[in-house]
C-alpha cells in the first residue's frame, strides 16, 4: 500500500570543545530502509581521526567512531525521501510471542530507564483488558499519558526514568517516549526507543519516539503528539535512551553550539496537534 510522500532534508550542525582526547561514538545518520530512502548521506567531521562507521545488525542504523580533541564540529547534511502509510494501531496483535523475532525479544523486558516490572500492577489494573487488541490497548496508553503528563522542559535529567515520570506527571519527549516503552513492556508488548529528525517539530531538535510490535512489524509513535509520525526520518533504535544517544562521549566536553533542522522539500507536513494536555 502506497503510503504518503515527503522529500526532506535534514541539517545538523554541532561544535564542542575537549580539554583533552575522547572516545566519541556519534548516532546522526538516517537509516536506508523501505519507507525511508536516502537520496543524499554526508558526514564531515572536523578535530576528528580517524572515523570508523559500525553498521547495527538489525536497524540498519549507522553510528560512527572516532577520537576527538580540542574542538570538534559535526556537520551532518541529508535528503531523504519518506513514504509511509498512515495506519491505526486498532486491532492489531503482538501474536505468538513465541514465533516472535530475535530482535524484539530484549524490548519485552525491563531496562534502565523503562523499569515495566515497576508498573506492572498499574498496568494490570488500568490497561489489561482494556480494548479488544494490543494495538488497541497502545492507543489506550497514549490517551493516558497525554492526558496525565504536562509537557515541561527542564523538569527531568538524563537519569529520570519511567517511574520517576510517572510520579512527577512531567517531562519531556524522551520521558513520554520511556514511559510508553514501559507501560507497553508491562502489558507484553514490544516496544523500543527510537530517536528521529522529525518534520513539523517546533522547536527543531533530535525527537525521541517509540516503536511497538505489532502484527509483524514495528509501528511508530509520538506518545507528546509533537509531529507526525507519517513524516519521521529514524536514526537509531534501542532499549531505551541510552542506546540511541545522538552523541555518546568518553570523556569531556562542552557544548559550544547545536543547531538541528528537518523540513520538508516538496510537501508541507500537516500541524503537529499540542504536545500532551496541561492538567
Amino acid at each position: 500500500m502506497k503510503g504518503l510522500r515527503m522529500h526532506s532534508r535534514v541539517e545538523v550542525l554541532m561544535t564542542y570543545d575537549l580539554s583533552a582526547p575522547a572516545d566519541i561514538l556519534l548516532a546522526v545518520q538516517a537509516i536506508p530502509m523501505a519507507d525511508q530512502q536516502l537520496f543524499s548521506d554526508n558526514l564531515l567531521v572536523n578535530g576528528a581521526e580517524p572515523m570508523q562507521p559500525i553498521i547495527d545488525p538489525f536497524d540498519g542504523s549507522t553510528r560512527t567512531w572516532f577520537i576527538g580533541e580540542g574542538r570538534v564540529t559535526v556537520d551532518y547534511v541529508a535528503e531523504v525521501l519518506v513514504e509511509r502509510p498512515r495506519t491505526a494501531l486498532a486491532g492489531k496483535s503482538v501474536g505468538k510471542r513465541i514465533d516472535l523475532p530475535v530482535e524484539t525479544v530484549p524490548c519485552l523486558f525491563p531496562s534502565r530507564y523503562c523499569e515495566s516490572d515497576r508498573l506492572q500492577q498499574f498496568v494490570n489494573d488500568t490497561f489489561v483488558g482494556q480494548g479488544e487488541s494490543d494495538g488497541d490497548r497502545v492507543e489506550i496508553m497514549v490517551e493516558w499519558i497525554c492526558e496525565h503528563l504536562t509537557y515541561m522542559p527542564g523538569i527531568s535529567t538524563a537519569t529520570t526514568t519511567a517511574v520517576d515520570t510517572f510520579l512527577a506527571r512531567r517531562g519531556v519527549c524522551r520521558d513520554y517516549t520511556h514511559l510508553l516503552i514501559a507501560f507497553a513492556r508491562a502489558a507484553g508488548i514490544p516496544a523500543r526507543a527510537v530517536s528521529v529528525y522529525a518534520p513539523g517539530l517546533d522547536p527543531q531538535d533530535f525527537h525521541a519516539v517509540v516503536e511497538v510490535w505489532l502484527d509483524g512489524g514495528w509501528h511508530l509513535i509520538d506518545p507528546a503528539r509533537m509531529a507526525p509520525e507519517e513524516y519521521f526520518i529514524r536514526i537509531a533504535t534501542g532499549r531505551d535512551a541510552t542506546d540511541i544517544s545522538f552523541m555518546s562521549i568518553f570523556g569531556t566536553a562542552m557544548l559550544v553550539s547545536q543547531r538541528v533542522n528537518a523540513f520538508a522539500l516538496d510537501r508541507r507536513p500537516p500541524e503537529p496537534e499540542s504536545p500532551g494536555k496541561h492538567s
